[in-house]
C-alpha cells in the first residue's frame, strides 16, 4: 500500500471536503481520508449499523462523534446526544432535531424513552418505518455513564424491579435490534461486556481507535491482528471494518461548523 501525505488536520472548511460529504447518500458519513487516499465512511445500511469509538485524552474522539452525528444530522436523522460532561457536545444544545442531556437522570430517562422508542418502532410496517427519521444515538464517555446509570438505578429500585437499569437495557436492545427499527449507536469507551453482555467487536460494524494501548487494541478488535503502530497526531488513528485496518485522518468539525451547517446549510463561509 503507498501512503498518502495527509494533512496533520483536516478540517470541514478544506477545499472539496465539505461538497465531498454533502455528496454521500443518506446514511452514510465520513469519517476521514485514509493514508492510501481513500474515503473511509459508515454506511449505516450495509453492515455497519453501530460505531465504537476509543481513544485516550486528547485523541479526538469527541470529535469523531460530533463529526459523524452532524453529518446524519444534515441528511434528516434526529439524534439523542448524551454528554455527561456536560460541556463536550454544547453544539447539541438548542437544535430542533437533537435532544441533549447531560446529568444522569436525565440520560436513564432519555435512555428508557429511546426502548420505548424502540418498541413503538419495531411494530411499525415496512412503510411506516421507511417515513421515520433515523435516529442516532451518541454516547460520550460511555465507561462511566454506564457504572453511573447502573448505580443510579440502586438508588431507588424496589425488590421486585429487575437488576439491571431499565436505561442499560435500552442501550442493549438499541445495540442488537437497533437496525430493524433505524436506531443507531455511535458509542465513546470501552464498554464492559459485565454491563452490556457481549464483546465490542460482536456489537459495532465499525471501530475507530486512536492512541490506545496493545490490550485494548486486542480487546476491541481482536482480528484485526496486532496492534500498528499509533500516531501521536491530532485526530489520526486506526479505522476497522471487515477486519481491514485503515490508518485514517478524521474530519475535524467544530461547534460552530456544526451549528451553522445544520441551521444554514446554504452558507458556504464555514
Amino acid at each position: 500500500m503507498t501512503k498518502t501525505a495527509l494533512p496533520t488536520m483536516l478540517s470541514f472548511s478544506a477545499p472539496d471536503l465539505r461538497e465531498q460529504i454533502e455528496a454521500l447518500p443518506e446514511g452514510t458519513a465520513l469519517i476521514g481520508i485514509s493514508t492510501d487516499g481513500r474515503a473511509i465512511a459508515v454506511d449505516l445500511d450495509a453492515d455497519c449499523p453501530h460505531v465504537l469509538v476509543c481513544t485516550s485524552t486528547g485523541g479526538g474522539s469527541t470529535t469523531v462523534l460530533r463529526s459523524l452525528t452532524a453529518q446524519f444530522l444534515h441528511q434528516g436523522a434526529h439524534a439523542l446526544v448524551l454528554d455527561p460532561r456536560r460541556i463536550s457536545h454544547l453544539w447539541a444544545r438548542g437544535l430542533p432535531t437533537v435532544t441533549h442531556r447531560g446529568n444522569v437522570a436525565g440520560i436513564h430517562d432519555a435512555l428508557v424513552g429511546l426502548g420505548e422508542e424502540m418498541t413503538r418502532r419495531l411494530d411499525l410496517t415496512d412503510t411506516e418505518l421507511d417515513a421515520a427519521p433515523r435516529l442516532i444515538v451518541s454516547m460520550d464517555s460511555a465507561n462511566s455513564t454506564l457504572r453511573q446509570l447502573t448505580r443510579y438505578w440502586e438508588t431507588f429500585r424496589d425488590k421486585d424491579d429487575p437488576r439491571m437499569s431499565p436505561a442499560v437495557t435500552a442501550l442493549e436492545a438499541a445495540l442488537w435490534t437497533g437496525r430493524a427499527a433505524r436506531v443507531h449507536v455511535i458509542l465513546d469507551g470501552t464498554p464492559a461486556t459485565s454491563i452490556l453482555g457481549a464483546a465490542p467487536h460482536e456489537m459495532f460494524g465499525t471501530v475507530v481507535l486512536a492512541r490506545v494501548t496493545a490490550s485494548t487494541w486486542q480487546r476491541l478488535a481482536p482480528l484485526a491482528g496486532p496492534a500498528p503502530k499509533q500516531s501521536p497526531r491530532a485526530g489520526r488513528g486506526h479505522v476497522i471494518q471487515h477486519d481491514e485496518v485503515h490508518e485514517t485522518q478524521a474530519i475535524w468539525m467544530t461547534d460552530a461548523d456544526v451549528v451553522t451547517w445544520l441551521t444554514d446549510p446554504d452558507d458556504t463561509h464555514i
